[in-house]
């Protein structure tokens, strides 16, 4: 079958903000809507997707978005041109959609310094009612885009986040059904960042907060004893080197097979998007690693 632009899983969407709200210090949550937003389709868990905004004096995002919605030409034709002039480009997760509203959320993770280092925090931290940006997002609800997929037979989930995929691991916890147990830890810069999180699964949750003595992530997996005859399922997601030291105690310590993992380096330390995804085309290690 030929895919259209009315039939391909991700499709461009142009958005305006409606409202945002401050979460926590790490935290603040945009709401969004938009005139084709009808066709939006977010599947939950950690559906991902590509947010472009525009740069500083700019009313809208840069995207050469063709009559037919083709996305490959779009990029291409994005790619082209000049970096202070093509809109910025992060990938972010769909926190919650609300189709009989006609609107989604997403939360931004901000910096100690309020925001201001980053285009995506700072462009977050001063958007108002009516501000214009727009996503490659999908159009049907089972999309290539939601990662979080545990195999059949799964029972007991081992989860661990920091502030960048604690949207994710949130809305990972509400779809999880009742039949699941979960052990969680949710890494966060202040104890603010602490957020209430419904799960209909039995769930324990550990918040990991910087400055009061919280263990290292990888400590508190080895410490984690699993229910007797549980079939587990990882998601772990946040700063690359830890999700990294995660998988690896997993998979060659846990002995968990590797389609049992789900992961995600969200970002790296002391390098940029652009250079994370650069690094993320590259061949894996023949061990696997990030």
């Amino acid at each position: 079958m030929t895919t259209t632009a009315e039939t391909a899983p991700f499709r461009f969407f142009a958005l305006e903000v409606v409202r945002t709200r401050r979460l926590g210090p790490s935290l603040l949550r945009v709401t969004f809507t938009g005139p084709g937003i009808d066709g939006f389709a977010a599947g939950g868990r950690d559906q991902s997707l590509t947010l472009f905004l525009p740069h500083p004096g700019q009313d809208a995002p840069v995207v050469p978005v063709p009559e037919d919605g083709d996305m490959y030409t779009a990029l291409g034709a994005w790619r082209a041109l000049p970096d202070d002039v093509r809109a910025v480009l992060r990938s972010y997760t769909v926190r919650e959609h609300r189709p009989e509203a006609r609107e989604f959320d997403i939360d931004f993770a901000l910096h100690d310094d309020g925001g201001s280092s980053g285009p995506a925090s700072r462009w977050a931290t001063a958007a108002a009612p009516g501000d214009r940006a727009m996503v490659l997002g999908p159009a049907v609800a089972d999309n290539t885009a939601v990662r979080c997929r545990p195999p059949a037979g799964s029972d007991h989930l081992l989860l661990w986040a920091d502030e960048t995929a604690l949207p994710a691991a949130a809305a990972i916890l509400e779809w999880l059904p009742a039949e699941f147990s979960a052990q969680v830890w949710l890494s966060v810069r202040h104890a603010g960042d602490r957020q209430e999180l419904a799960t209909k699964a039995d769930a324990t949750v550990t918040w990991l907060v910087a400055g009061e003595d919280a263990p290292d992530p990888v400590e508190a997996f080895r410490a984690a004893e699993l229910p007797d005859g549980a079939t587990p399922y990882a998601w772990i997601a946040g700063e690359s080197g830890v999700v990294k030291e995660l998988r690896r105690h997993l998979v060659r310590e846990r002995g968990l097979d590797r389609g049992a993992v789900t992961f995600v380096g969200y970002w790296k330390r002391g390098v940029s998007e652009d250079g994370l995804r650069e690094e993320a085309a590259a061949p894996e290690d023949d061990d696997g690693d990030v």
